[in-house]
């Protein structure tokens, strides 16, 4: 059937139709009125791969009031026109639908990228988990930083992969990373997560078919993998061992099978790679000349996936080879050639919904749709992919796991907890915006200029107020044996949590302040200055937030990553060596 449901020979598709107005950022349906005018003719044949028929809207989803479609709604299902035609007067008028779209902001999943998708009859291809409290309540808000753990697990579900994984396996964390978006949404940064890295993985409270709740006890000194999966561990678990490893809240999990990784390389019509050398991998079946290629499907899983391809054949170098894939994904789905097909573009939201599990706070179209909107200004230049600085586990004579490397990893995890980018070119956008922000700057810096009181001098009340537990008697006992503050207390919780550490005292003690933001490593934004004087020996009161790491590990982000940090930037283009 052509445009207007009538029979022909090269069978027009209205998904050729649609096309990205530029003025809006949206993409619009155009059809010609069947009555007034016959679709216009094509030159030539059609060559392009037809577009994926998109499913039915699921039964739980209300028709549409009006017959058509609506504003909102992608193509209907099968390529067709949704609903009963409608007469239009006045032969020669086009229709046009929009929907939102526009630009296609990219999310990562576990080894490939999924986009933001709009539609509401896709809401029934995603797979939505509980994980209580592992999350963010509330979802993500347009004033705070956002952390989506982006999980690739090896089970072998889905059809079509047989051949990969572990047989009868539950699945493992085999690929995951921490994605960071900053506050202003101005940058991004990604940290890949090692598979063997040796960790803690704390007690997780998983939720049963039948709306019970069951906890998986904790387990010290394992496999970060198996914080997925081993026990009946879901997601949330894996949210939480990435919390209590890195300090840093997760909001939201998307997870994602193999499959992920062969169809949206499919649905973007392929990833462009780059090799320095040839390459016939046996074990994944990744057989490659040297020089550039485009890979999707069984190819694009191979090449993620490989481990004897690259470097020295460990799962660090895998994790490169991923990251270089991710960000060449990146660029090809805000590419003008993605953005302006429709046949792509469609192609993903279908590949990706399919593909992915989310938690129920970001668990619909709609609530993905809005976390687009959070992400679609990130400029790829900014989006940083690391790695968190891991050494060999000096307990094994065979080195088979690692362990995190503190020197580099704690700098690392102070500037993704303290929403400071990893990229240059983002520092010295930052740099204008300081400057344009002198006067509350000055303000800011202005707590920490001045004299120091003696540590003897220095009164302070020290509350837990979120902290891990024994934050407030370990600072005490770190204050008194080690600075030099006998004047300390220890008055226990706090009456209420607070995200960020904070000193709270008055005009007469700024150099008590002073001296113990000092000592702890405070930024200036940690101290809360009253408006009256302190009476005589009136402590000053500092509650320790979810960000305090420890007694004597410094609180103020380093502005540079440390030397040695692996960093791949998602807008430069990387040969696999």
């Amino acid at each position: 059937m052509d445009a207007q449901s009538r029979g022909r020979a090269d069978e027009i598709d209205p998904a050729d139709q649609w096309v990205l107005n530029p003025r809006t950022g949206n993409y619009e349906l155009r059809l010609e009125d069947s009555a007034a005018q016959a679709p216009p003719q094509r030159s030539a044949p059609r060559t392009a791969p037809r577009r994926a028929p998109v499913p039915p809207r699921s039964p739980a989803a209300p028709s549409p009031a009006v017959p058509g479609p609506r504003r909102g709604d992608g193509p209907p299902p099968g390529g067709r026109r949704g609903g009963r035609s409608r007469k239009v007067g006045g032969g020669g008028r086009k229709r046009a639908l929009t929907i939102t779209g526009g630009t296609l902001a990219v999310l990562l999943v576990g080894g490939s990228v999924a986009g933001y998708l709009y539609y509401d009859h896709l809401n029934g291809n995603l797979r939505v988990t509980d994980i209580g409290d592992a999350g963010t309540s509330g979802g993500f808000k347009k004033d705070q930083a956002i952390n989506i753990l982006v999980i690739g697990t090896d089970k072998r579900s889905g059809a079509g992969n047989e051949g990969y994984g572990d047989a009868g396996s539950v699945g493992h964390a085999d690929t995951t990373i921490l994605f960071h978006v900053s506050k202003d949404r101005s940058n991004a940064t990604a940290l890949s997560i090692p598979r063997d890295l040796i960790t803690n993985v704390p007690d997780c409270p998983t939720k049963q078919p039948d709306g019970s709740t069951k906890t998986v006890g904790a387990e010290r000194g394992v496999r970060f993998n198996t914080s997925l999966g081993q026990g009946g561990r879901d997601p949330g678990c894996t949210m939480r061992t990435v919390k209590e490893l890195t300090g840093v809240q997760v909001d939201h999990f998307m997870m994602a099978d193999f499959n992920a990784v062969k169809n949206l390389s499919t649905a973007v019509g392929g990833v462009p790679v780059c090799v320095g050398k040839n390459v016939d991998d046996k074990d994944s079946k990744l057989k490659l000349t040297a020089g550039e290629h485009r890979l999707q499907g069984e190819q694009a899983l191979a090449f993620v996936r490989t481990r004897h391809a690259f470097g020295n054949e460990s799962d660090l170098d895998r994790i490169k080879t991923q990251q270089q894939f991710l960000s060449s994904m990146m660029r090809e789905m805000k590419s003008k050639e993605t953005l302006t097909s429709p046949q792509k573009f469609f192609s993903l939201a279908e590949a990706a919904t399919k593909s992915l599990s989310v938690d129920s706070g970001i668990g619909s179209i709609g609530k993905l749709t809005d976390l687009a909107g959070e992400l679609k200004s990130i400029d790829l230049k900014n989006i940083t992919f690391t790695t968190l600085p891991v050494l060999d586990n000096p307990a094994e004579k065979v080195k088979a796991t690692v362990v995190v490397n503190q020197t580099q990893a704690e700098p690392l995890l102070q500037m993704i907890r303290g929403d400071v980018s990893l990229t240059e070119v983002e520092q010295k956008e930052q740099a204008a915006k300081d400057a344009a922000n002198a006067d509350a700057k000055a303000k800011l810096d202005a707590l920490l200029t001045g004299s120091r009181a003696p540590a003897k001098d220095v009164r302070v009340d020290v509350y837990n107020g979120g902290g891990p537990a024994g934050s407030a008697s370990g600072t005490l006992s770190w204050l008194q044996n080690t600075k030099g503050v006998p004047k300390s207390s220890n008055l226990g919780n706090a009456s209420a949590k607070v995200d960020a550490t904070q000193l709270e005292y008055a005009p007469n003690q700024a150099d008590q302040a002073r001296a113990l933001a000092d000592m702890m490593g405070l930024p200036a934004t940690a101290l809360k200055v009253g408006t009256a004087d302190a009476a005589p020996k009136t402590p000053m009161k500092l509650t320790l937030g979810a960000d305090f790491k420890g007694a004597g590990v410094s609180m103020t982000a380093p502005q540079q990553a440390p030397e040695g940090v692996q960093r791949v930037e998602a807008d430069k283009s990387v040969c696999a060596k």
